[in-house]
């Protein structure tokens, strides 16, 4: 049983322990053995990562540690000249920009040489090699968000490029296939961070639109700039391809949100750049595009009915402050990836990466920090926006709590109707522990702040707060566990809504004023 553990996998353990010393007599293409010989295995090799076979037997799927067996069989892979293969696919924002950095960045942090192969506009190979000897290939699809949760459903790609969580049909479809849940088991990371932007023509005087404003555009029901104090002028609008993932984040966002169906125009842009250099010259066009591709166009600001506007900036897409942020994440499969592999996705995780990140025009999720002076704007508001229920008392208090500390970028909020975390903020606890365990924040003080939304009762949603900033400084406690935790002051404040981040008119304002921020002494 002792020579078992050592080359079965966990799961593989239970349907071998019932047949000790079993011979399985089929024609397959492997034959795997035991070091000692008192085991053989054959069946159908599915793959081989560097590290694990995979075989399809009549007893199941099982995974089968290399160093443990004798591979004999037609199907056998070479160990010495085994070449790792991982290919990605997906939203060509990141094929075409992302990750072909992060791809360099990784292979020189390890001393690899890189081939780029071009077969044509969509697909490529990196080719990293050491010492002349060819160790990985990883192949690129740059296409859609939607192509590429349909290659890594279909097993076509190890890692999917998207620009949002998959939707409860790519969900179904991933069940089906076998696939398991795409949402559990941090099989979706958020690698960078952009935002959606509305832009127009540097000439147009429109300077911001609402968000149920700019879905009405984007619906083709409002058709004149002079409807918003424009010109008089007709309103062209200009997209991304249709699969792309900023239409779909477009409808999820916006237009589902207020009921309306997106007008998509006869003509669609594959390039960002020719876009916003279309939107740029033509007074009367609005487009969709990304805070990172911008180029010679103007971002229309976001505002509320309150009076509050809002503007992408790096600061406010790191804290999820602006209410379009795209997030750039990988999606992996339940199945292991080849060792190279899992090594790239650890790169990008770590601190590494942040460099190339900002490097390519996009925001990585370093840990940052601001200084209480520097929130004048969210003051103002607070005060503008503060109703009976946020009485003065409580403004000083908060004043008097928060004004001689920093406010990180680390902010957590939660999926839509759920007290779980999104994908960002998950990616926000693991952030905040690893800091912790590299002694970042040691003989300091972290203040873990609750905020809410307006409705319902003040007192209730005060104490909502203040179980959410618990519920989160548990989870980082958890996460960080080679931290020395006892040289981290860690405390919980709540101020309900006294301190809003947008107008509490949309179901959007409402989700970011309902927030843990994460203050620093």
């Amino acid at each position: 049983m002792h020579t078992l553990k050592r080359f079965l996998s966990t799961a593989a353990i239970a349907l071998w322990s019932a047949l000790p010393g079993q011979v399985w007599a089929q024609s397959e293409d492997v034959k795997l053995t035991s070091r000692d010989g008192s085991i053989q295995l054959e069946g159908s090799l599915l793959s081989f990562d560097g590290e694990f076979f995979r075989v399809e037997t009549k007893y199941g799927l099982l995974t089968v540690d290399a160093q443990g067996v004798v591979c004999e069989g037609i199907g056998c892979p070479n160990l010495e000249a085994y070449v790792a293969e991982v290919n990605l696919s997906g939203s060509r924002l990141m094929g075409d920009l992302l990750v072909p950095a992060l791809l360099q960045a990784f292979a020189d942090r390890n001393g690899y040489s890189v081939l780029r192969e071009v077969a044509d506009d969509t697909h490529s190979t990196f080719v990293m090699s050491d010492q002349d000897r060819e160790i990985a290939r990883f192949g690129l699809r740059s296409t859609t968000t939607s192509e590429g949760f349909a290659d890594l459903i279909a097993e076509a790609a190890d890692i999917a490029m998207v620009l949002r969580e998959p939707d409860p049909r790519e969900l179904e479809m991933a069940q089906s296939a076998g696939v398991g849940n795409l949402l559990e088991n941090r099989r979706g990371r958020v690698v960078a961070l952009d935002g959606i932007a509305a832009l127009k023509s540097p000439s147009l005087p429109v300077r911001a639109l609402s968000l149920d404003e700019l879905a009405s555009v984007f619906a083709g029901e409002v058709e004149n700039w002079s409807e918003f104090g424009g010109p008089d002028v007709p309103i062209k609008i200009v997209l991304p391809g249709e699969l792309n993932g900023l239409v779909v984040a477009l409808k999820d966002s916006i237009s589902a949100q207020y009921g309306k169906t997106l007008d998509t125009p006869a003509a669609s842009f594959a390039s960002l750049e020719d876009l916003s250099d279309t939107v740029a010259a033509d007074i009367s066009s609005v487009a969709l595009s990304t805070l990172s591709q911008v180029g010679n166009a103007d971002i229309l600001s976001i505002k509320g009915n309150c009076g509050f506007e809002q503007r992408p900036s790096l600061e406010s897409l790191r804290n999820e402050d602006y209410p379009l942020i795209l997030p750039l994440m990988f999606f992996t499969p339940a199945r292991r990836l080849p060792l190279v592999g899992r090594e790239f996705i650890d790169f990008v995780a770590s601190t590494a990466s942040d460099t190339v990140i900002r490097r390519v025009g996009f925001v990585d999720q370093s840990v940052r920090s601001t200084n209480f002076q520097n929130q004048g704007d969210r003051l103002a508001l607070a005060i503008q926006m503060a109703g009976e229920d946020v009485s003065l008392k409580e403004l000083q208090r908060m004043v008097s709590v928060l004004g001689q500390l920093d406010r990180l970028s680390t902010t957590f909020r939660f999926r839509d109707g759920s007290s779980e975390l999104d994908a960002k903020s998950r990616e926000n606890v693991l952030r905040l522990a690893r800091a912790m365990e590299l002694g970042v924040f040691d003989d300091r003080e972290l203040l873990f702040v609750g905020f809410s939304d307006s409705e319902g009762a003040s007192g209730a949603n005060l104490r909502l707060a203040n179980r959410r900033a618990e519920e989160v400084l548990a989870l980082v406690k958890d996460a960080a566990a080679d931290a020395t935790l006892s040289r981290i002051n860690m405390t919980v404040e709540a101020f309900g809504e006294a301190l809003p981040m947008a107008c509490d008119d949309t179901a959007w304002g409402r989700a970011a004023n309902r927030r843990v921020e994460v203050w620093l002494k």
